[in-house]
């Protein structure tokens, strides 16, 4: 008769050698609440034949903490990098023509203000004035020949759901159309006859 395994012991964990299911994965992260905020979809960006290697950069508009900036992407050793248009040493745009961001070598984004230099593989300051600060990155993916990009709290895509202030006005409150002048009256012509002048005719003198 085979021998049988023995109690568990008080205090001890009853379910570190229960079998596990084939398939399935413990893990102790905590599980999603309810109402818990998505995190933000990918938004496309450009075609992957638009990043030449070490070419000009895609320039876009963005909200960074609800105000208006800029964003760039361009491929560095095979692969898009993005980062916000913005310098450390002076948070103004970098590039010197829309989209040239690299020196002559091809080999650095050069600030076209102060020359503060950054590495293009992960944003890090390596000469300049810019100290050891570093670009503000964005996310971005490539995939069946598109680049994709990642919003995030800080950095949102401009929407265009609300209508232009000039439309809007149109739309309401505006003032009504003055009346045009009768046909033949103006300011330069006599004045109108009443109808009861009119139905007598012009009276002797």
């Amino acid at each position: 008769m085979p021998e049988l395994p023995p109690d568990v012991p008080p205090g001890d964990d009853a379910d570190d050698d229960a079998p596990t299911v084939p398939g399935s994965v413990m893990t102790d992260a905590p599980l999603p609440t309810a109402g818990a905020e998505a995190p933000p979809a990918p938004e496309p960006l450009c075609a992957s034949a638009d990043l030449a290697e070490r070419g000009r950069a895609f320039v876009w508009d963005v909200m960074l903490w609800g105000r208006p900036a800029r964003a760039f992407a361009l491929r560095f050793d095979g692969r898009p990098v993005a980062y916000l248009n913005r310098c450390v040493h002076v948070p103004t745009e970098m590039d010197w023509q829309e989209g040239e961001f690299l020196d002559m070598d091809k080999r650095w984004i050069l600030c076209s203000i102060h020359g503060a230099a950054y590495e293009p593989a992960d944003g890090r300051c390596v000469g300049g004035p810019c100290g050891r600060g570093k670009l503000t990155p964005v996310p971005v993916e490539e995939r069946g020949g598109q680049v994709y990009w990642y919003p995030s709290s800080d950095i949102k895509a401009v929407t265009f759901d609300e209508p232009p202030p000039a439309a809007a006005a149109t739309d309401e409150g505006a003032a009504p159309a003055a009346a045009s002048p009768p046909t033949g009256a103006g300011p330069a012509g006599p004045a109108s006859q009443t109808g009861h002048d009119a139905a007598e005719g012009p009276q002797p003198t």
